[in-house]
């Protein structure tokens, strides 16, 4: 009998320990939220204070591991976070132009007019259209990527199921190569760009842009120092286009890492665009960072006189210059979001205009980016009417979003952006001065979000 008690203290300690250790199995792991979107971050290296928060040891060797495994060994060529901080001091900068007026039209009842939405009988796929996204990225991306991929997947490719093209200065892992096939409904390519489309040309001074990009750092100029950029600048600017990969189409979508589509797209943009003759779409317009592009204006200017051949009859200088192209008001379109035509890249004068900045070494001695010479071409060498302003997208980059403002659109195409986010008619974009040229009437709304 005196066996019993042992006997039950025993069956007792027995059930504690028990208890214990699936406590310690089950407890929930450490997970890290992005508290502005609220999603799970999977591949979050904690700070020191997080680790120690979390009961982790992560010292400077782990850490390194950690950030070597996050997708390859390269770093991304942009920095979202610099992006976002610089373009939020530009903004609280701005003053508003106090010479621009507000341009209302109104019927003859005193209503405000309202552009008409896409008509729907652009909806469909015509198979005899060629056209494919592109996407500029690196291994260390992948899962940024593909969140962007399936936003775009979810509100527009699902329906039409066109191609994809990713393009790297790195050969693609097979883990991206598989995770980017999985969730694109057409077919996708793969494509190594050519050491001589990512690396300086025979004629740049390398003395000269090292000591550019030191002056630049010391300027404080967003990615003033680094050379990735410029190489990715002068890529998107004169050699994406060539790539073997987009020999079989006419038509691009370009996408990057880390942006978001906020409504549905019930119908094709690409057959939009060639159905309207149409050659570069775009979201976005903004004012460039001065700094970065103190003679392109110059450089353009000399082309233009030995060149007059190649500028459009009815082209769009009113919108990057406000004395008739004697000096550049920065403005251009957001190269990040483009819908354009192959084409037009591929043209004598675009092929002739790249090759003549180019060989002035612009890239490197300053810090030139794709957005401003596309958007020059554009302006200079294509009619106005060839050139398309998507206000039905809903589309979002860093800190800058397109958002239509019209309640009823946004409810009937399910968008989830606030419009009290929209930068169209803020004074650091360039929408008001688009929609003046153009002579386009604005949205009844607009007057409550600028």
């Amino acid at each position: 009998m005196a066996r019993l008690p042992v006997v039950r203290i025993t069956a007792i300690l027995g059930a504690l320990l028990l208890v214990y250790f699936v406590s310690v199995i089950a407890r929930p792991k450490v997970v890290y939220v992005d508290t502005s979107t609220n999603e799970i971050v999977h591949n979050y290296i904690p700070k020191d204070e997080d680790a120690s928060i979390a009961g982790v040891s992560l010292g400077d060797v782990v850490r390194e591991k950690l950030q070597n495994s996050f997708g390859g060994v390269s770093d991304p060529i942009k920095d979202p976070q610099k992006e976002a901080q610089l373009a939020l001091a530009q903004i609280e900068q701005v003053k508003e132009d106090s010479a621009a007026e507000v341009k209302v039209v109104k019927d003859s009842n005193g209503n405000v007019i309202v552009p008409a939405p896409p008509a729907p009988d652009y909806i469909g796929k015509d198979k005899d259209i060629r056209a494919t996204f592109v996407t500029l990225a690196r291994n260390s991306e992948m899962y940024e990527l593909i969140k962007s991929i399936r936003r775009v997947e979810d509100r527009f490719n699902r329906k039409f199921n066109y191609d994809w093209v990713f393009l790297n200065d790195e050969e693609f892992t097979d883990e991206f190569k598989r995770l980017t096939t999985s969730i694109v409904s057409g077919k996708t390519k793969y494509g190594l760009i050519p050491k001589e489309h990512w690396s300086y040309p025979e004629w740049v001074d390398l003395e000269k842009a090292a000591k550019s990009r030191e002056d630049m750092k010391a300027a404080k100029i967003i990615y003033g120092d680094s050379e990735s950029y410029r190489h990715m600048c002068r890529f998107e600017s004169g050699f994406f286009w060539r790539s073997p990969l987009l020999d079989d189409y006419d038509w691009y979508w370009r996408v990057e890492p880390g942006i978001q589509i906020h409504c549905d797209l019930d119908y094709d943009l690409f057959k939009f665009m060639r159905d309207n003759k149409k050659r570069y779409g775009f979201t976005i317009s903004i004012h460039e960072f001065e700094k970065t592009i103190p003679t392109l204006w110059e450089h353009t200017k000399n082309f233009i006189k030995e060149h007059s051949e190649y500028l459009a009859p009815n082209n769009l200088m009113d919108f990057i210059s406000n004395d008739n192209g004697e000096t550049y008001n920065l403005c251009h379109f957001w190269s990040n979001f483009e819908v354009a035509d192959l084409n037009f890249w591929r043209s004598d004068a675009y092929r002739a205009y790249f090759d003549y900045l180019d060989k002035t070494g612009g890239f490197f001695y300053e810090r030139w980016g794709d957005a401003p010479i596309h958007s020059i071409a554009a302006a200079l060498f294509l009619n106005k009417d060839e050139i398309h302003y998507f206000d039905d997208v809903g589309y979002n980059h860093g800190v800058y979003t397109q958002c239509p403002l019209n309640p009823d659109f946004r409810f009937e195409h399910k968008c989830h952006c606030n419009p009290d986010s929209d930068f169209t008619f803020r004074g650091y974009s360039c929408g008001k001065k688009y929609y003046d040229v153009m002579k386009l009437e604005r949205p009844k709304e607009w007057v409550d979000y600028q």
